[in-house]
């Protein structure tokens, strides 16, 4: 059994998945119990992330659990997709990747064990899409306005992805 592909990610009501600066800890304050995200968390089997959403845990003063995929809650193979890989990593679950995005996804798919792939990052995603790799994407709408970050989908030219 394959598992799907899949892109999972909270955005706020005007369309930002990050604020300025790739700040993630508004998201924080829409965490707690949520069986959706349980049922996310108990269905994946490895994490394709790109360096952007990687980088964004490192940031110097944050939590060590930001570090983490759901904080913690969820512990498998991550696989980051980077020009350059850092040399100062020490968590033996993360690989870097170099390949193009259909190998990088075949390489997290096969890392599953029939689980799903979960997908994080805007960019990331958007390649994804764009090579026809997501089977579906699960979005949480949180109840704030950011004004400005990274936005959910954005492309250049506005050409529709069906």
């Amino acid at each position: 059994m394959i598992g799907k592909v899949l892109w999972h990610v909270t955005m706020s009501l005007d369309g930002f998945i990050a604020g300025p600066d790739d700040g993630m800890d508004w998201v924080a304050r829409f965490a707690g119990p949520n069986p959706v995200v349980n049922q996310v968390i108990r269905t994946t089997g490895a994490v394709l992330s790109g360096r952007r959403s990687y980088n964004v845990g490192r940031k110097p003063g944050l939590p060590p659990e930001y570090r983490k995929v759901f904080g913690g809650a969820w512990i498998g193979p991550v696989f980051v997709l980077t020009h350059h890989a850092p040399d100062d990593e020490e968590d033996e679950t993360i690989t870097f990747l170099s390949d193009d995005i259909r190998s990088a996804g075949a390489t997290g798919l096969r890392a599953t064990e029939g689980k799903n792939l979960l997908i994080i990052g805007a960019s990331l995603a958007r390649q994804c899409l764009e090579a026809g790799l997501i089977n579906e994407i699960l979005v949480h709408v949180a109840p704030i306005l950011l004004g400005d970050g990274v936005r959910f989908f954005a492309r250049k030219a506005g050409e529709q992805v069906a």
